[in-house]
Formats: structure tokens, C-alpha cells, sequence
């Protein structure tokens, strides 16, 4: 007998035990599942909860993505443009928008973060550093990916004034500090535009990545696609706000990958110069390293997920090195130490 529908809340949501009750009736009821087991794989940094469903001998993924907060029609678009031109995205096996629910391919279970050391880091960053130029070239015309413009880019870095200078440490600016910030904002999103403009997955890091014995890596976590600088995904991956690496080795990297992309056609003979491509990718650090801190604090106050807080030291060490490089940052650099790190 097919089990009745779970009761809806006054303002028309479902409750989370809810949702698993609807979740579970969807497989049975709607894609005729009998048999199976249903286990938490994850969750992220949004209302997204991931499932584990063994079937039939198969394990499958369902995407449980609250529709009066997640739409999942971006992550559908993207995971069918990366899915066409070979990535390894999990595949849409089935989709119910209207209750927010997505039965996908699984990808497995280790993180790059879980296996990422000394040893590995050449082998699984070079097969990133492939699906990445991958990525940055497919985008076509007319594919509907929205602008990384200037408001997107000085929004997110608004993130890090109101959920981390003001909301977690308490800090009222003073007019000074507060022309400072801007003044650097408008720099770093000034090098994100200035830079070729591709697409970019925006999440593309330790966390997002699976280990795959095919076609590495597994890629997660795309439906923020955007297109934007060509130097944020790299920045991302390389200096990731969960594992980091010396500064050589990280510039090793990123001038491999300049290499590459020239190679591609993802850039152009005009963009060869390495120490334009650097700064162009520490400048796009600060950006999102300040974006990120925000994030860290705004996902323990507002979401409850204290977590992240854990976080913030190293990404803001990102900031605080880069910025002693640079003397238009200098400033920013010293307010950091002074006023945040001092305060974590």
C-alpha cells in the first residue's frame, strides 16, 4: 500500500523527518524501489543532503535539495554541459523538481582531502588540473552560466565585513577601516575582471573532488557554475581553505597550468607573461579566501554549522601572506593581523 503523504507545515514546507518520510516515498512509491537501504553520504555548506541507497546490487545517490531554498535546475544544466564534454559528474538518473529530489550516479566516498599528501599531490593535482582545463573550455554560446560581475564579486566580499569583522568579532568600523576595505575590494574585483573570462565551477576543491579509478577526478558541487576569471577554480584548488602547500609548490603548479591553458587556446599569446598570471592568481585568492572567512562565520551564526570556524585561520593566512607582497594590500594585510587574526 502506497504510504500517505507526510503532513505539511502552516508555511508549506516539510519538516527534515518530513522530507526523509517524502524522500523514501518518492523511491518507493514514484521509482519502485523495494529493498533498500538509505544512509547519510553528506551534507555541505547549503540545505543539500546527500543519501546513499543500495538497490539492486547498485549504490545510487539522492540529492535532497529543499525547493522553497535550493532551485536544482542550475545543478541539472551544469552536470549535463560538464556530463557532454566527458567530465566526471554524477549522472541525472532521475528528478523530481517539484519536491527537490535528484536520484544520481555515485562518484564514492574518498575526498581528495582524505588522500592528499606529499607523495600523491602531483598525480591527483595534475589529473584536477586536466578536468579543470576541461571545464574552462567548455562552456559554449548561449549556455545561460550568469556574469561573475563586479556586484557578485564585491557582495561576496561584503561577506567577510558583516559576518566576520562585524557579526563574529564585533568590530564597528571606523570610517578609516571602512575606506580601507573599500579600497581594496575594488582592487580585487578590478583583477577579477580584468582576467580572460571562462567558466568556472566555483567550488573547486579538496572537498568537491572525488578519487576515481576512472576518468579522475569526481567532481561535485558545480551548480554555482558561473562565468568568470580564469584563475579562481585554480586559486581554489591550490590554495584550498582546508589543506594547504608551500608557497614554490603552489606556484609550480599554477605556471604548469598557465602552460596548459595556453596550450588549450584557454588563453591567449598575450597572457604568457608568469608573473602577470601570478598575481593575477594572488589577487583572486584574497577575493575568495576573504569570501570564504565570511562564509566560515556566516554558516556558525545563521546556520548553525560551527565547523567552519575551524577554518578561517588558514584562509585568512592566504590573505595575510599575499597581502605582505603587495604594497596596494599592504594595508588590508596589517587591519587583518591586527584587528581579525589578533581576534580569532
Amino acid at each position: 500500500m502506497a504510504r500517505s503523504r507526510p503532513p505539511i507545515l502552516s508555511n508549506g514546507f516539510l519538516t527534515v523527518p518530513q522530507r526523509i518520510e517524502a524522500l523514501k516515498r518518492w523511491l518507493e512509491d514514484e521509482l519502485a524501489f523495494s529493498d533498500y537501504t538509505l544512509k547519510p553520504a553528506s551534507t555541505d555548506a547549503s540545505f543539500r543532503r546527500y543519501f546513499r541507497v543500495a538497490h539492486g546490487g547498485a549504490s545510487l545517490i539522492v540529492m535532497d535539495a529543499p525547493p522553497d531554498k535550493e532551485d536544482s535546475a542550475p545543478y541539472i544544466r551544469v552536470a549535463r554541459m560538464f556530463f557532454d564534454v566527458g567530465l566526471n559528474v554524477p549522472e541525472i538518473i532521475d528528478v523530481d523538481l517539484e519536491q527537490g529530489f535528484l536520484l544520481l550516479s555515485d562518484l564514492g566516498s574518498r575526498l581528495y582531502l582524505d588522500a592528499l599528501n606529499s607523495g600523491s599531490a602531483d598525480r591527483l593535482y595534475g589529473d584536477a588540473l586536466g578536468a579543470l582545463a576541461a571545464i574552462q573550455a567548455c562552456a559554449p554560446a548561449g549556455a545561460m552560466l550568469p556574469d561573475y560581475d563586479r556586484t557578485l564579486l564585491m557582495n561576496e566580499m561584503g561577506l567577510f565585513r558583516d559576518w566576520l569583522v562585524g557579526r563574529r568579532l564585533g568590530i564597528a568600523l571606523n570610517d578609516a577601516q571602512s575606506a580601507l576595505l573599500d579600497g581594496a575590494f575594488a582592487l580585487l574585483a578590478a583583477n577579477a575582471l580584468g582576467q580572460p573570462q571562462v567558466c568556472v565551477h566555483r567550488d573547486y576543491h579538496s572537498r568537491n573532488l572525488m578519487v576515481a579509478g576512472q576518468n579522475n577526478p569526481g567532481i561535485l558541487d558545480f551548480q554555482d557554475a558561473v562565468i568568470g576569471p580564469v584563475t579562481y577554480d585554480l586559486v581554489s584548488l591550490l590554495r584550498d581553505c582546508y589543506i594547504s602547500w608551500p608557497r614554490a609548490r603552489v606556484e609550480d603548479w599554477a605556471l604548469g597550468y598557465q602552460e596548459l591553458a595556453l596550450q588549450s587556446g584557454i588563453l591567449r599569446h598575450e597572457d604568457e607573461d608568469p608573473e602577470q598570471f601570478l598575481r593575477w592568481f594572488d589577487l583572486m585568492g584574497v577575493q575568495r579566501h576573504l569570501k570564504a572567512a565570511g562564509i566560515f562565520a556566516r554558516l556558525n551564526h545563521r546556520d548553525g554549522k560551527p565547523n567552519y570556524l575551524a577554518d578561517i585561520p588558514r584562509t585568512l593566512g592566504y590573505v595575510t601572506e599575499v597581502t605582505s607582497r603587495y604594497a596596494e594590500l599592504a594595508g588590508l594585510g596589517e587591519f587583518i593581523e591586527q584587528e581579525v587574526v589578533a581576534r580569532l
